[in-house]
This record gives C-alpha cells, sequence and structure tokens, in this order.
C-alpha cells in the first residue's frame, strides 16, 4: 500500500523546515520577505524591470509565492543574515551626518567614454 504525501502549505512541513532556521518565529520573517520578493519579481515581469529575484527552485502553474520561499528555504537556496543592532545605528548615524551626499550616476563615466554621435547632415551639404 502507498502512502499518501500531502501536498499543499504541509509540504515541506515545518518540522523540516525549522531545521534550516534558528526558530519559527525567523521562518515566518524569512518566508514572508521572499514571498513579498517573488511577489514582486512576477509583478515586474511584465514592465520588464527584473529588480528581483525570481524563484530559485522549480515552481508548479499558479503555485503561491508563499509556498516558493517554503520550498527554497527547505532546499537551503535562502540564506539570511541577523542584522546587528549597533551596527546598524553606527551606519544610521553615519548616513544622517550628510543628507546631502550624492552617490551620482552609476552611468555618468560611461557616457563621457562613448563616441559622439555625429549630427545627421543634409544630402548635399558638406559634414566638414
Amino acid at each position: 500500500m502507498t502512502s499518501m504525501t500531502p501536498e499543499g502549505s504541509t509540504t515541506p512541513s515545518v518540522d523540516e523546515l525549522l531545521e534550516h532556521v534558528d526558530s519559527k518565529y525567523r521562518l515566518v520573517l524569512v518566508a514572508a520577505k521572499r514571498a513579498r520578493q517573488i511577489n514582486a519579481y512576477y509583478s515586474q515581469l511584465g514592465e520588464g524591470l527584473l529588480e528581483n529575484v525570481g524563484p530559485l527552485v522549480d515552481t508548479a502553474p499558479q503555485e503561491k509565492p508563499l509556498s516558493i520561499a517554503m520550498r527554497e528555504i527547505n532546499a537551503g537556496v535562502l540564506e539570511y543574515k541577523q542584522i546587528d543592532p549597533a551596527a546598524e545605528a553606527v551606519a544610521r548615524a553615519e548616513a544622517a551626518k550628510d543628507p546631502d551626499f550624492d552617490f551620482g550616476d552609476p552611468l555618468a563615466d560611461l557616457d563621457a567614454l562613448a563616441d559622439p554621435v555625429p549630427a545627421p547632415t543634409e544630402p548635399g551639404t558638406d559634414p566638414a
């Protein structure tokens, strides 16, 4: 006799998922954040933006982002870091010191290096 394996929100089981994170609360936070990223990825596909990373595991049609996130956690393809509150406070204080800091245009240097495009000329005129 074959045993049935449950599908849906119980696959993978919570016990399996807890082997990859330190608490059920962290599991909820990591899975929810990743599900939002996956949802944003699918929303941006039509716009061609692709600012988020798509699913890191094979997906089934119409699979929910939270189910995909849970399977990614179970597969071990997600990595998370807990931010040290003291280090975050220092970084925020440094950023607040210079609110007018301009990150600039990362492509500005490329524009300066590009060959200028010659202006179109009318037929019968001397381009020089």
